[in-house]
C-alpha cells in the first residue's frame, strides 16, 4: 500500500492555563499532519510507503528527518526545505480542552503541483489543510485530475480552510464563496461538526448542506463531532445513506490533540486496505477516541495493538431522501 499526505506540518505550541504558581505552562511539540504521518505509519506494514509531501524550516529539518527515519515506512524524499521557520500553531486555552484561542505563525506557502506531481502513483492520497493554505485551489483541481483515471481514493480534511487570520494571527471562521469548487469530485470529505456549520455563505444547515454537497461527485462525507461521534453520508448511485457512529469515552481527561488528524488517516488506511467506507469509519472513530488517551504523537506508537483489542457494532443505516 502506498499512501501521500499533503498538506503543511507544523510546530503546535500549547499555552495553558496559570498554574499555582502564577506562571503560564507552555510546551511545544510536533502537530497537525504529523499525527496523520505517525498514524499512518504505526497502522500500515512495514512494507507499505508513506509519502509525506510537506516543507519544514531549516532549523527544524534534521529534527524532523531523524523522527521520521525511526519508521521504514516512511519515505522523505518529498519533504522539502523552507527559507524560513516551520509553520507554528499557538494554541491558548482556557479552562476546558474545548475553550481555546488560535493563532499562526509563520504560515508557509502553498505546496506547489510540480512538488506533488512526482508522487501519485499511489494507492490513496489525504490532503489535511491543517494550516487553511496548503495548497491552492488550482493545485486540487490538478490533483484530481491526475488521479482521476485510477480511480485513486482522495481524503479531503479542510481544518483550518474554514478559518481566516487577522492581522494579529489570530485564526476565526468564516464561510468559503467556492466552497463547491473545493468540493467538487473527492471521494471523501472531512468536516468537523463546527466546520460543516461555518463553511457555506448561504449558512447551510446540516441537511441542506448535505442536500447541495454530495451531489458534487463527492462518495463520502464525514461529520465528526467530538466526543458524541461521527456521522457517515455516503453516496451510491444517488442514493444516500446516514451512519451515526457514537463517541468512545476511553479518558477521564481527555486530550483531544490530534483527533481529527488521527481520524483522517486511520479511515483512509482501513478505506484502501477494505474499501468500505463504514467499516472505515468506524476504525477511525475508535482511532480518535484511542488518542485521547496519549500525550502528544509519540503515544501512537502504542495504537495499533490497542485498535486490536476494540471493537464497534455497525450502527445501522438510515435512506436519506
Amino acid at each position: 500500500m502506498k499512501i501521500a499526505v499533503i498538506g503543511h506540518i507544523c510546530r503546535d505550541i500549547i499555552h495553558q492555563p496559570e498554574g499555582t504558581s502564577g506562571d503560564k505552562v507552555s510546551s511545544e511539540q510536533w502537530g497537525g499532519i504529523y499525527y496523520s504521518i505517525l498514524t499512518l505509519a504505526n497502522l500500515l506494514k512495514e512494507s507499505d510507503t508513506i509519502t509525506p509531501i510537506v516543507a519544514v524550516g531549516k532549523a527544524d529539518h534534521a529534527e524532523l528527518l531523524e523522527r521520521l527515519g525511526q519508521y521504514p515506512n516512511i519515505s522523505t524524499k518529498a519533504i522539502s526545505l523552507l527559507p524560513g521557520p516551520t509553520n507554528a500553531v499557538h494554541l491558548f486555552y482556557e479552562g476546558s480542552s474545548d475553550n481555546r484561542i488560535e493563532c499562526s505563525a509563520h504560515i508557509s506557502p502553498p505546496i506547489p503541483f510540480a512538488q506533488i506531481k512526482p508522487h501519485l502513483d499511489v494507492d490513496g492520497i489525504l490532503i489535511n489543510m491543517i494550516s487553511g493554505f496548503g495548497i491552492s485551489l488550482e493545485t486540487l483541481d490538478h490533483i484530481r485530475m491526475e488521479v482521476r483515471n485510477d480511480g485513486t481514493p482522495i481524503l479531503f480534511d479542510f481544518h483550518s480552510l474554514t478559518l481566516g487570520v487577522d492581522k494579529e494571527g489570530k485564526r476565526f471562521r468564516r464561510p468559503l464563496t467556492d466552497w463547491r469548487r473545493w468540493c467538487f469530485m473527492l471521494h471523501s470529505i472531512q468536516l468537523s461538526e463546527i466546520e460543516a456549520n461555518g463553511l457555506t455563505a448561504e449558512r447551510y444547515d446540516e441537511p441542506a448542506l448535505i442536500n447541495q454537497l454530495m451531489p458534487l461527485m463527492v462518495n463520502n462525507l464525514l461529520i465528526t463531532r467530538g466526543h458524541r461521534g461521527v456521522t457517515l453520508i455516503q453516496q451510491k448511485q444517488k442514493k444516500l445513506t446516514r451512519h451515526d457512529f457514537e463517541g468512545l469515552s476511553l479518558s477521564d481527561a481527555p486530550d483531544p490533540t490530534g483527533c481529527g488528524d488521527v481520524f483522517g488517516a486511520a479511515y483512509l488506511s482501513r478505506l484502501v486496505e477494505v474499501k468500505d467506507a463504514v467499516a472505515a469509519t468506524a476504525y477511525a472513530n475508535r482511532a480518535a477516541a484511542i488518542n485521547t488517551t496519549f500525550r502528544g504523537a509519540e503515544g501512537l506508537s502504542a495504537l495499533s495493538a490497542r485498535l486490536a483489542g476494540q471493537e464497534q457494532a455497525h450502527p445501522g443505516e438510515k435512506d436519506l431522501p
